[in-house]
């Protein structure tokens, strides 16, 4: 299961340590102050990965905090400082602070964001003794690390993007165009959440030998998404971030143009950026249809000015054929 929001979840720095009351010990009475300092909370910091399922991590955990300091030691010892803690986050999330709205996009693999501070650890009364205060018998508490409470929504960062309406054939293509194992269903909203695989190479089926390009089988939908109806925007969010998209077209649909409109309108009404992507028209099941009616359903799309691959699973020749051009 690929999770892609995580409506809520705390990160947080180390606590720094306390400082230390102590004095040096003396037969008569109380020596020096010797207290030391407490340690420095941990770091959270925050690194990209091309792993998209590393959001699942957060399907129980709801807090990740990094190590707090130690509390500082007689003889002037300082407490140890709390170890880092480095969250490793998929390529394409989304990092939305609930408190001020502030929104961090995580686009690149090489990002390493230092994203809490942790709190400095508080003075030991060696350190506070002054001229005024030879004896201090108090010493500072640490202070709390940076803590965030965060939304995370991952859009998909893939090569192509195959969408379309329920039973449009998508995670069929999918599971014939890489190495993906997707369940597949003749009733609407087989697939209830993004699917991913490599594609494969041109005569390379299973997508094992592929050159790393993401496919995403992303969820279909239906008219009124955009407001909520069916999988709502769980199906558009995802084609923010897709390089090509493949517009699946069932060929035993009865009205190919409404089809395509159906799922055009709902991007436009969720974004117009999303109309200026480059996309291809699979025309999909044609092995269900009549040769005379995949010509006819192919000549109809082409008022839409985009390219037509009239597409099978059971049709080595069309899968090679898309293969080719996707390699392009």
């Amino acid at each position: 299961m690929l999770i892609d929001e995580v409506e809520s979840v705390i990160f947080r720095a180390g606590h720094g340590g306390a400082g230390k009351v102590s004095f040096v010990p003396s037969r008569n009475q109380k020596g020096g102050p010797d207290g030391g300092n407490g340690g420095r909370g941990g770091d959270l910091y925050i690194k990209v990965s091309s792993d998209l399922t590393a959001l699942n991590q957060f399907s129980k955990t709801k807090v990740l905090a990094a190590e707090n300091g130690a509390m500082g030691g007689g003889n002037k010892k300082s407490g140890l400082d709390g170890k880092d803690l480095a969250i490793t986050l998929p390529m394409g999330t989304l990092i939305i602070d609930k408190v001020n709205g502030e929104e961090v996009d995580l686009n690149d693999l090489n990002q390493y964001i230092l994203f809490c501070k942790g709190g400095k650890g508080g003075k030991g009364n060696a350190e506070l003794a002054n001229s005024r205060n030879t004896t201090p018998r108090v010493a500072q508490k640490g202070l709390p690390g940076e803590e965030k409470h965060l939304k995370l929504v991952l859009r998909l960062i893939a090569d192509f993007g195959l969408i379309g309406l329920p039973n449009a054939g998508k995670s069929s293509l999918l599971n014939e165009l890489t190495s993906a194992n997707v369940k597949v269903a003749s009733y609407p909203f087989t697939t209830l959440e993004a699917n991913l695989g490599v594609l494969g190479s041109p005569s390379t089926p299973s997508g094992r030998s592929g050159r790393g390009r993401i496919l995403a089988d992303i969820p279909g939908l239906i008219e009124g998404a955009s407001s909520g109806k069916g999988l709502g925007i769980k199906f558009l969010k995802h084609i923010e971030k897709v390089g090509l998209l493949l517009h699946c077209i069932s060929s035993e649909s009865e009205d190919v143009l409404r089809d395509y409109q159906t799922i055009r309108d709902e991007m436009k009404k969720f974004s117009l950026e999303l109309l200026k992507k480059k996309e291809i028209i699979l025309l999909t099941k044609t092995d269900l249809v009549s040769g005379d009616e995949v010509k006819a359903k192919s000549q109809a799309l082409k008022k839409f000015k985009r390219k037509i691959l009239p597409v099978s699973i059971h049709d080595f020749d069309s899968l090679e054929k898309l293969r080719n051009v996707l390699a392009t």
